[in-house]
This record gives C-alpha cells, structure tokens and sequence, in this order.
C-alpha cells in the first residue's frame, strides 16, 4: 500500500453502537459527533478506509457508516488530499471490490448502492487527470463474477446520475466537466465498456434475470449520448429482441428499445431504424397483442410503440419542413401502418396499457390536421379514434364514488388526456365529433332506464365536452353556424326532457347539472324549460341528494345558473326563496345534527337569495322587505352568540362560537355580492339593512376574546360596505378603526392597512379629518410590532414582518397619491421626519424589491408634492441629506440583483425620483451632485455625463443610462 495510515484500524466502539437505528439515544448523539470529527479530521477517515479494505466489521451499519466518511473526504476535500491519499482511496475501492467476489452473500442493497455512489464520486473527480483506466482496472478486476459485476453495473447508473443525468441541475463548472468525462469515454473505453455489456447480457440472460435487468436499464442510460451503431446493429438488436420472449427480461428489454428509438438523429436514419426495429417486432409476433395476457409487459410494449410511431411522426415533421417530398412521403405510410396497433392498444380493457398510447394518437390526429385533405382511411381512422375515446371515457365498475384514493385519481388523469384527444379530433373534424357524439347520446337518452350507470354518464359527459371541444365566444353555442346550434338545441332539450335527471347514481346527476350550467344560454332561447330544472336543483335531485357531495357541488352550480338566467327568474323569486329557506339559516354550534349544507356552500345560497332579491322585478319596498327577512335571522343569531362568547371558559367552544359568528358575517357580506354599487342598494331600499348589520357586527371588535377571528371577519364586511353603501359608512370608521388597533398582531395590521386604504383612494379628502387623526396612531402600532423581536430563524415571523412593511408603504403611497399631503403634512415636525426616514430606509436598507419600489414611488410624489419653492419647510435639505444619497446608495447595495425583474422596476422608480428632484430644484440639484459623486469614488468625466443626461427631457434616456451606470459601478 502507498501510504499505510499512522492510525491503527480502532475505532469508537461504543459510537459506533450508536449506528443502529434501534440504539439509545444518547449513544446515536455520541455516534453523529464522532460521524462529525472523522469528517473534519484530515486523516481520521483513513481509519474507515481501512476498516473497509480489511474488512474488519461486518455491522452493515458501520460499513455503510465507513463509506459515508470516505464519500464525505472525496466530495468535499478531494483536492487537498495529497497524491498518496488518493492512492490510499483508490486502493480501498478496488480491495473492497475484490472482496466482494469471494463473498458468498453479497452485501446488502444500500450498502452496495453507498458503494458504487463513492466509485462514481472517484470516477468523477479522478478519471479526467489521475485514473484513465477506472474501467479498465474494475473490469480486469471483476470480469463475470456476478457479485462483481452486479458493483459495476450500480457504479454505472451512480456515474450516469452523476454525468448524464438531465433532471439533476449542475453548475456551468459542473457541466463543463461532465462534457470532458463523456468526452473521454467516448474516445478511450465505450467499446469496451459496450463488449461487457454484451458479454454480460449473453452470459446471464437464463441465468441471473436481476443482473440482466440491470445491465439493460445501464444500456437504455446510455445509449442517449454514445455512438449508437455500437448498439443498433444484429447481434446486439438480435439479444434484445430475445429478451423481448422472456419473461423475466421483457420489460426491461422493451424500456431499453424505448431508449433506443428515443434518440436523437437525422430524420432519414431515424425513420429507418424504427422501420427495422418494427419490421423484427411484427415477423416476431409481437403485434398481435389480442394473445397477451401479462398487461404490465403491455403497457411496457405501448410505450415502446409510442415512442416509435412518435419518433416517425418527428422525423415526417422535419422532412416535410426541409421540402423532401418523397420521403415524407413515405414517412407518413409509416406512420399510418402503425395505426391499427395503435388502436388496439388506445382501446385495451388496461387503462395503463391505453394511457401509453395517447401521445402518439394525439401526434397522428396532429398530423392530420396539417393535410390538406383526408382520405377516406384517414377519416375511417379519426372515426376509429374517436370512437376509442368515447367508449375508453367510461368509469368501471370499481370506481368508489364516495371514497376516491388513487386508483380514482389515476383513472380522473386519464380522462383528462383522453379530453385533449377529443379537442385535437374536434379540430381535425368537426362535424364527425358533433354527428357522433349525438348519435350517442340520443341512443342512450331513449332508453336510459335500462341502461348501466357508466353508459349514461359518459353519454352526458360527451355533450359536455363538446362545449370546449367545440368552442364559442363567451359561451355563445345556441348562435352562429346553424347545424352545431341546433344539435345542440336538440340534445339539451333531450337532456332536460327525457326525465334522466332523476337517474339513480350521483355521477349521472352530476354531470346532468354540470351540463345545464354549461349550456346556461340554451335557457335563453328556450326558456320554457327553466321551470324543470329549477325543480330539478331544489329537490331530491339536486339541493336535498343524499350525497353531500352532490348537494355541495349543486349548491355552486345553482348559483351560476341564477347568475346567468336572474332575468328569466321573476315568476320563481319568492318559490325559490322558501323552498330554500332552511338552507339560508346559520346552523347553531350546539346542534349535532350535520347541516345538508356547509358553511361553504351556503354562501353560495346566501349570494343565490341576494341575486334574485335585487335583480327582481318586484318594488323597491318588497325587495327591502325580502332582504331584511334574509338578514334579520343572522343579525338575531349574531348577537345572542355575541353576548354568549365572553362567557365561555373553554376555549374549543370559544372557537366554535367564534366561527358561527364569522359565518354570520360572511354570509350577510355575500348577499351584498348582488349589488354593483351604492346606487343599486338605494333603488332596492336596501341601504338601511345593511347599516343595521353593521350595527349589529361592529361590537364584535371589542370583543376580548378570539379577536383575531373576529376582526378579519368584520374587516371584510367593511371592505364590501364602502362598496355598497360608499360615505354612509364613514361614521362607523373612526370607533371601528379604534378597536381594530388595540393590542395588534403582524397579520390585524396587514390586513387592516387595506381598508384604510380603501377609504382613502375612494373618498379622498372627505375623511382627510379621520386619517389625520389616525395617521399616527396606525403608524406607531406599525412601528411597535415591526420592533418585536423575533427567534433569528423564525421565517414565519420574518415574512409577516416583510409583508407588513410592504402594507405599511402602501399605505403611505395612497396617502401621497391621493393629493392628500395634509395628512401627513399636519403631523407635526418630529413625526414627518420619524416617517421620513422609515421610506429611507425602506429604499435602501431592506433587500425587498417591491418594497423598495413603492419607497422611491412615495420619494418622488413627496419631491413633487414638497420639493418646490413652497414646500414644506426643511425638506429641500431633506432631499439632499437623504434622498439623493438613497438614489445611489440603494442600488449599489450588493442584494440589488439587476438581473432580478422585479429589481429593474425599482430602479425604474429610483431614477424617476432623480428626475423630479431636478425637475422640482434645477441647477442647484445638478450642482450638489457634481460635489456629491466624486464622494462616491465617480470620476469627473461620468459625474459630468451623469449631470448632462438628467438634463435632458427623455426619462427613457436616463434610465437606461442609470442602469448601465450601476452595471459598470458593481464590476
């Protein structure tokens, strides 16, 4: 040995106890530290390294443990290793290996895998310069044994998730190494490493099925970057297609074609090898998959024909681009020759083996749609296709319905490739799709009785499908090209009459009002039919199923159609809102009984009601009447909850009662989702009500327990009041902003900014009043939370003080983009500068672009609005103390990325602010900058070039002259 370790081979027995997944805790913790002073030791490992060349301990954890420390030295210290260390690490591999042959157990499969990842790491930093021969040695070494070959094979896959791997990211370093290795493969030993592959392949193929598999899945790895006639030629194509009848090996045969037909290569070459490859598959029998029974080799085989009829539809592409006639020409038959396969294989029973074969089907009707026209075999195949899809769309027997796990998931996938197909045959025709689906659907809808549950519900799912498949602008399909319209007509009149929607299975009565609301115009040109299906959504069939689920979904879908069809609703208003009264009541927090509805899907009943009261036809004092019968029960229930909560000692029904009384809110906010404006509250009379509301929900803010909760709800309310009922609302502001400022978290200030917000851009200087007296408080509760400290690694903390920052911003942004300066202006010296410098600091010190952005967007609107000869008093000197040094100062900070986006924007803004500040001061700013630069080590010549473009009138200019200037200030 070139250098024998000055450290006996003794370890730390009792850490290594430690090792065990079952050891005490305290011998784990002793094991880590030792794990930690082996790696950081400059020659500890020497003692794994040794261990493992001798063999001293056979505990897989401590061999596994050995090489963790050797992996540890090669990745991160392989450079400062001395030539004799290295020695040492290449002679420990190849004795360990030479162990391995003698072994009449081979080692566990993790210890084996850790193994041929520290080969790989070796290979990686060593092949280039010190060990050319790393095969050469490992196969001279190893040669058939099958415990040998078994570590070369792994080594293999570890090198080719190091080098080849393209779904591992590597640095531009990285990537130029790898191109070096493979590389020098390529010239030195792939035709070596290819002859054991064969070797190894004819040696174990009835022998040893695992070593087999594995050296296929190594070639299928590898053929993507090496020469491929070393591969693509008889006898190897020969032992492939051998491996292809037997059982053990097929499918890793038929993955490793698959690789094979995958790479990349001319088009001409391409087309042929796929059409030697078929023409071996089909005189061997393999297309004839009506006699195969194994669908886990099938679905292989569908992937493997998908690949192929892929590659030969690439290589029709790139012909028919180059101009090359002919042999598209015959490209294309050979893509069409694969079509009955094709179709065989898209309708098998095996969803998987079905699934496989979409990407080619779609590539085909692709095809098509590219040809000027279609012959009749081409049609007769988009039929077969189609057909296919139609039959394939159906669910099995085995699908749960009320419990769905993955296998539901799986099948809920592939519907949805088999949708795309259907869009890409409604692209290639039309007319067949819509002339197919109604023959279907009218065959089924006439006797629907009789028929399976499966048969109906893909019967009204193809009706549904039409709508994107065959699309229209803004849903218009009842207009426009008279044979689709009146199909369409005729089917929905079939759907809604034909009495299927009282079909036994909640997939059918889904999909019958998933269908009714996607044709929702339908009802207005027939609105005769709307009387049934309402009944349909309030009864048995729809709002009272048995299904919650069904209830849930229909509850959003009736909301959709009332939206819709709210002018055709007039006869029904006051039918509809007492069959669904019960569905409007706020379910009591002590009753255990389970609700028909969530909370969830009574908003959507809540926002139903509010559309038919307000968009009746009825007179101002009935719709008043209708909503305040909506409204009163929850303002009733609101209270009594209210007065109940303080008194509640135990927290969980403390909660309870506080997402009762959040619901109350929330579902009286969504009634108001009917109303655009003020304007259309007060034609409804509804004004009144709603201040009621407001009333009533208000107290819920001093409320001191779950405050949180109750904030946030009462907040939104506020937020669709300014809305609905505009000024009307300002006297309840001032007490509400009040409460909602005591004893704040991060997330009540976040979101209380907004509504203040809100105020101020929608009534401006109405309440200049209410935000000068606020202005300071909400500021100072800002400043106080944003002061708390915080854990150095809490990220959760950190976020909400960011998000936080940015609202507090936004919030001084409104102010000044409102024209509302008195605001700020009225707050006394001492507090604008306090607020001053809190914008400077946003500009400069925090490494959070968007706030930065809106920091020098405030800047500039406060030079503009303050920066003349009347401004305030004191601020010129606050422009050139601070505002002009942020301008510099902030995009030379190392976190001011220029490649970011969102950074850019900022200097954007930033350069704006130089503007104005010249704009508002003249030459006297142009002076002060020809003192200032120099400071920053700018020499004469850029500051003189820097002072002549924010001269002159193009910003354009100037920003793109700042951005270069801090390019070349950064190099």
């Amino acid at each position: 040995m070139a250098c024998e370790s000055a450290l006996p081979a003794i370890m730390d027995e009792q850490a290594l106890m430690g090792l065990n997944p079952n050891a005490d805790a305290c011998y784990r913790q002793r094991a880590l530290a030792y794990f930690e002073q082996l790696k950081e030791s400059l020659d500890g490992w020497e003692v794994c390294a040794e261990a493992l060349a001798k063999g001293v301990y056979s505990d897989d954890h401590v061999k596994f443990f050995c090489f963790q420390v050797l992996e540890h030295q090669i990745k991160f210290r392989h450079g400062s290793l001395t030539a004799a260390q290295q020695q040492l690490i290449r002679e420990t591999l190849m004795k360990w290996l030479q162990a391995q042959l003698m072994n009449v157990r081979p080692e566990k499969p993790f210890i084996r895998n850790k193994a041929a990842q520290v080969l790989a790491l070796t290979f990686v930093m060593e092949y280039v310069t010190l060990w050319p021969k790393f095969f050469f040695d490992i196969l001279n070494l190893v040669g058939l044994n099958p415990n040998g070959v078994d570590i070369y094979l792994r080594t293999l896959m570890a090198i080719d998730a190091e080098v080849v791997d393209r779904d591992i990211l590597h640095s531009p370093e990285e990537t130029r190494r790898n191109t070096l290795i493979k590389d020098g493969m390529r010239e030195q030993c792939i035709p070596a490493l290819v002859e054991s592959w064969f070797q190894i392949l004819q040696t174990y193929q009835h022998t040893h099925s695992e070593l087999t598999c594995q050296c296929l899945e190594v070639v299928g790895a590898y053929v993507s970057w090496i020469d491929l006639n070393l591969i693509a030629n008889d006898r190897f194509v020969n032992l492939l297609l051998s491996h292809m009848s037997m059982e053990e090996l097929r499918e890793e045969a038929c993955d490793c074609l698959f690789e094979i037909v995958n790479k990349g290569m001319d088009p001409v070459d391409k087309t042929k090898l796929v059409e030697s490859l078929c023409q071996v598959l089909q005189s061997a029998g393999f297309f004839n998959i009506e006699q195969e029974e194994d669908v886990d080799f099938l679905a292989k085989f569908s992937r493997l024909v998908n690949g192929m009829g892929q590659s030969l539809v690439l290589s029709w592409t790139k012909l028919s681009k180059m101009g090359d006639i002919k042999v598209s020409a015959e490209t294309l038959r050979a893509v069409e020759a694969k079509v009955p396969l094709m179709l065989q294989l898209l309708i098998h029973e095996d969803d998987d083996i079905s699934a496989n074969i979409v990407g080619l089907c779609y590539d085909y009707l692709h095809v098509l749609k590219q040809l000027p026209v279609l012959n009749e075999q081409q049609k007769s195949n988009v039929e077969a296709i189609m057909l296919a899809v139609m039959n394939k769309l159906k669910y099995d027997d085995e699908y749960n319905f009320e419990n769905e796990g993955e296998d539901e998931a799986m099948f809920v996938e592939y519907r949805k490739q088999l949708k795309m197909l259907l869009d890409r045959l409604a692209q290639v025709s039309p007319e067949l799709l819509l002339e197919a689906v109604h023959r279907v659907f009218n065959a089924t809808m006439q006797n629907w009785q009789a028929v399976q549950f499966m048969e109906v519900e893909v019967a009204i799912r193809l009706l549904y499908m039409l709508g994107e498949a065959l699309p229209a602008s803004h849903g218009a399909h009842f207009s426009g090209d008279t044979t689709k319209t009146s199909t369409l007509q005729s089917m929905m009149r079939t759907l809604i009459s034909c009495g299927v929607s009282e079909y036994q299975h909640s997939s059918v009565t889904l999909e019958f009002f998933e269908t009714v609301v996607r044709y929702d115009k339908f009802f207005l040109v027939e609105p005769q039919h709307i009387p049934s299906v309402l009944m349909a959504f309030l009864d048995h069939r729809g709002l009272r199923h048995s299904s919650p689920k069904v209830r849930s979904r229909v509850a959003y879908l009736f909301s959709r159609f009332i939206k819709t069809l709210h002018k055709h609703m007039n006869a029904f208003i006051e039918d509809i809102l007492s069959r669904i009264q019960d569905l409007l009541e706020l379910a009591p927090p002590e009753n255990g009984f389970p609700a028909l509805l969530s909370s969830d899907d009574q908003l959507f009943m809540f926002e139903t009601a509010g559309v038919l009261i307000v968009n009746g036809e009825s007179p101002a004092e009935r719709k008043q009447a209708l909503m305040r019968s909506l409204l009163t029960p929850l303002m009733e229930a609101f209270r009594m909850l209210l007065a109940k909560l303080p008194r509640e000692a135990d927290e969980e029904r403390q909660a309870v009662l506080t997402d009762c009384l959040s619901h109350a809110v929330g579902f009286a906010s969504r009634t108001s989702k009917a109303f655009s404006n003020k304007q259309t509250v007060k034609q409804c009379g509804c004004s009144e009500v709603y201040l009621d509301c407001l009333q009533t929900f208000l107290p819920a803010l001093s409320c001191p327990v779950q405050r949180g909760s109750l904030r946030s709800a009462v907040r939104s309310f506020l937020h669709r009041m300014i809305i609905c009922l505009e000024e009307e609302v300002l006297p309840f502001i001032p007490a509400a902003s009040q409460h909602m400022l005591k004893d704040c978290e991060p997330k009540d200030l976040q979101e209380f900014i907004p509504l203040i917000s809100q105020i101020t851009a929608k009534f401006k200087n109405q309440v200049s009043p209410f935000l000068q007296e606020i202005f300071m408080p909400l500021v100072m509760a800002i400043f106080e939370v944003l002061s708390r400290p915080a854990e150095e690694n809490d990220q959760t903390a950190a976020l909400e003080k960011q998000m936080l920052r940015r609202s507090y911003f936004s919030f001084i942004q409104t102010i000044a983009s409102s024209g509302m300066n008195e605001v700020m202006a009225s707050q006394g010296a001492e507090n604008i500068e306090r607020v001053l410098f809190t914008i400077i600091q946003g500009a400069v010190d925090f490494p959070d672009p968007i706030a930065q952005k809106t920091c020098f967007i405030i800047l500039s609107r406060l030079v503009e609005l303050w920066g003349g000869k009347d401004g305030l008093v004191g601020f010129p000197d606050f422009i050139y103390k601070h505002i002009v040094p942020a301008c510099f100062m902030a995009p030379l900070k190392p976190t001011f990325d220029l490649s970011d986006a969102q950074t850019v924007l900022t200097l954007s803004e930033c350069t704006l602010t130089l503007h104005m500040i010249h704009l508002k001061r003249g030459p006297e700013c142009i002076q002060f900058l020809q003192e200032y630069l120099p400071s920053l080590q700018v020499s004469p010549e850029i500051t003189q070039e820097l002072c002549q473009v924010l001269q002159q009138p193009d910003v354009k200019v100037l920003k793109n002259y700042m951005k270069v200037f801090f390019q070349q200030a950064k190099l």
